[in-house]
């Protein structure tokens, strides 16, 4: 094969490709192409430069191939040979999406390139389609089939959008010191415990632990979140009631914000996020004393990320609760180590999210005022009000 493609590069040629090797800026299959080249101009076989590169002997031939019948530009990019033809056609890569979109086959989770290679050649008259074709049709198509996301899949009606810019209108509001914002929420955690104990970490080696472990339970975490006063607390309770909701709230208003007027509080709409909570757990005089000096501004159902909460949770989760974590004692200690850490450096949140963003975002969902007419009004200006007379 060598002597079929003889590779013979000009000098201009090969100070180009010794200048892309030396520089290193390139792709990385730019790069082994040029090295190919280089190697095969220096009159190395097939199968010493498919060895020195950790290349196939094939990838080697075709590299010296399009370098003698298209040139050396050819030769470095990833076009089509020229005068040569896809291996699948447009219906093909139509059946291709289609196959890629849909389920995968029984037993499996998801498609793989050979699945979807082995299809292909079941619904076409092809003998056969490697996975690497597959692969570059799908990289053109910008499709992934074996990758999924989790999303929150959310019902937007006129009552979420409604829901959700109040909440955006609120986190515009500028900071009043007699009416705080808080934010609120609830989350579980697993409570493990090590059979083993742990070797620690020494220089060549990382730490090392047991895949054993010994559940003990469930501990609940709920957090105020201040975004604007740059406060947060987080208390680990034994379960999640109405009861435990109630003294929440009251050592809201008492305890952290007693001279506050009125605190706005943010939260989802759990089952036992309610006024009625507070008259179950205290007498009606305290309750009501309690619910004066709280308003409650809910999310929109299925839209919790609207909860600035949400995120602090999600930094509490990354940065103290990823490990093992024995009991409730230790639970309490280091969720406190890391508010007291958090509230020393005064750390917030930067809300990015605002009514406008809200509506370029969701526009579909909004009614398309560009083309409709104008609303009749029910009456004229110059229509005489009647009041109408009770016949009783």
């Amino acid at each position: 094969m060598e002597g079929t493609y003889v590779v013979d590069l000009s000098s201009d040629e090969r100070e180009q490709l010794l200048s892309m090797t030396r520089k290193g800026v390139v792709g990385a299959r730019k790069l082994m192409r040029a090295q190919t080249l280089l190697m095969a101009d220096a009159g190395r076989t097939n199968v010493d430069i498919a060895r020195s590169l950790s290349s196939s002997e094939s990838t080697v031939y075709r590299t010296r191939r399009r370098f003698v019948e298209c040139g050396l530009e050819h030769a470095l990019s990833d076009a089509q040979r020229p005068g040569g033809s896809r291996k699948l056609g447009a219906k093909d890569e139509a059946i291709l999406v289609a196959v890629a979109c849909s389920k995968p086959p029984a037993g499996r989770t998801r498609w793989t390139l050979q699945l979807l290679a082995d299809r292909l050649v079941a619904l076409t008259d092809h003998e056969g389609v490697s996975a690497e074709t597959v692969r570059r049709r799908l990289h053109e198509l910008d499709l992934k089939p074996w990758q999924k996301r989790m999303w929150c899949i959310a019902d937007v009606t006129p009552d979420f959008i409604a829901q959700m810019e109040a909440i955006l209108d609120l986190y515009a509001e500028p900071r009043d010191r007699k009416r705080p914002l808080v934010c609120f929420d609830e989350t579980l955690r697993q409570l493990v415990g090590q059979t083993r104990e742990p070797l620690p970490a020494r220089p060549g080696q990382t730490e090392r632990y047991d895949h054993h472990y010994r559940r003990n339970g469930i501990a609940h975490l709920a957090m105020f979140f201040a975004p604007q006063e740059k406060w947060r607390e987080v208390r680990v309770l034994n379960e999640r009631t109405y009861i435990t909701f109630a003294h929440l709230m009251r050592e809201l208003v008492d305890d952290h914000f007693p001279d506050a007027e009125v605190v706005r509080v943010v939260m989802d709409n759990l089952n036992v996020h309610t006024p009625g909570a507070l008259y179950e757990a205290f007498p009606p005089e305290e309750a009501r004393r309690i619910l004066r000096r709280l308003e409650f501004h809910y999310t929109p159902v299925h839209a919790s990320w609207l909860n600035m909460v949400e995120i602090e949770l999600g930094i509490l989760s990354e940065q103290c609760l990823d490990r093992r974590i024995r009991d409730k004692e230790v639970l309490a200690h280091e969720t406190a180590c890391w508010v007291a850490e958090r509230n020393a450096e005064r750390a917030t949140i930067r809300w990015l999210f605002n009514v406008d963003d809200a509506r370029k975002k969701l526009r579909r969902h909004y009614p398309d005022t560009s083309t409709a007419e104008a609303a009749t009004p029910i009456f004229s200006a110059g229509d005489p009000v009647t009041t109408p007379v009770s016949m009783y």
